[in-house]
């Protein structure tokens, strides 16, 4: 097969309390195209790209598709072959919505595909979290669905648990027109956690798979609550608490950081999709930012491959 296309969905990670280990795939893509050059060709590399941030990514050997697809070659201990990589970006830059999980898992998984499928699925899995160095988001992008990522650390492998996810709740995205890197939401972290904080969010990432799974919304409300990441990322958010309130005031079950930020996701009943919409949007139009707010439904689906 000497061309052929990846399309892996955007993620949400966190989900409150579940930091660094859970993460659900979200029904908005970035497709990446690998065609094999002509050994003789004099470019060894072309990258273009299309959508509307085209012109924020790298073309050149430090483009994380290309790095993805090279380290996968770097395993099986073959030299890549020469590339045509074409990149359709739907999936917003560091805005929160696991962009560069789509460039990793794209990477791996149009590497294993051009040299024959030597890795299995969780070869290929584990190679995408090294290289993104935690589970959130690049699980739920090559799987689909609500993950949960647990370390077995003996045996320096991965368990992966699918979480059901109810229908009737529908995750709502609001993208803001500002980035926030994944660097520097990490740096206003603090190193250690007290014994309560610990407590607290094992406690309520328990809840969280349960009411994602049954549609509790009052499980759903008490579950999203989180003290190890988001107290301490909100204030890198304009108008955090004031989006916050005008979701719970539409009727979400609850509104948290999707992944690093900026992006906030809420939780919310059917019934109250397009009020939580349209009050997110309002409220950060308050402070003068401009935001992409949608109902946005759950991929479970995950990479996939055509050709």
């Amino acid at each position: 097969m000497s061309t052929i296309t990846v399309t892996v969905p955007a993620t949400t990670a966190n989900l409150g309390p579940g930091f660094d280990c859970i993460g659900a795939a979200l029904s908005l893509y970035n497709r990446f195209q690998f065609s094999r050059l002509e050994p003789s060709a004099t470019e060894k590399l072309k990258i273009t790209v299309t959508g509307a941030e085209a012109a924020k990514v790298k073309t050149d050997e430090s483009n994380l598709a290309h790095i993805a697809f090279v380290t996968l070659y770097d395993r099986l201990n073959q030299s890549p072959p020469p590339v045509a990589i074409h990149i359709d970006m739907q999936v917003p830059l560091a805005r929160g919505l696991g962009s560069s999980a789509t460039a990793i898992v794209g990477g791996l998984v149009g590497a294993n595909e051009l040299a024959g499928a030597p890795l299995s699925q969780v070869e290929v899995m584990q190679l995408a979290i090294e290289l993104e160095g935690h589970p959130d988001n690049v699980v739920p992008a090559l799987l689909g669905g609500c993950r949960l990522a647990a370390s077995n650390t003996p045996r320096g492998s991965w368990e992966i648990c699918d979480i059901p996810w109810h229908p009737d709740i529908v995750p709502v995205v609001a993208i803001p027109d500002f980035e926030l890197s994944t660097a520097e939401a990490r740096q206003v972290l603090p190193t250690d956690y007290s014994r309560a904080d610990a407590i607290f969010n094992a406690a309520h990432l328990g809840l969280l798979v349960r009411a994602l799974a049954t549609g509790d919304r009052d499980w759903l409300r008490c579950a999203l609550q989180d003290k190890i990441h988001q107290p301490y990322r909100r204030s890198l958010i304009q108008g955090y608490e004031a989006v916050q309130q005008a979701a719970m005031n539409a009727g979400a079950c609850g509104m948290v950081i999707s992944g690093a930020g900026p992006t906030l996701l809420a939780l919310t009943d059917v019934t109250n999709v397009d009020a939580v919409v349209r009050e997110m949007a309002a409220a950060w139009m308050e402070f003068g930012v401009k935001a992409d707010v949608r109902a946005i439904g759950l991929d479970t689906q995950g990479a996939q491959i055509s050709s």
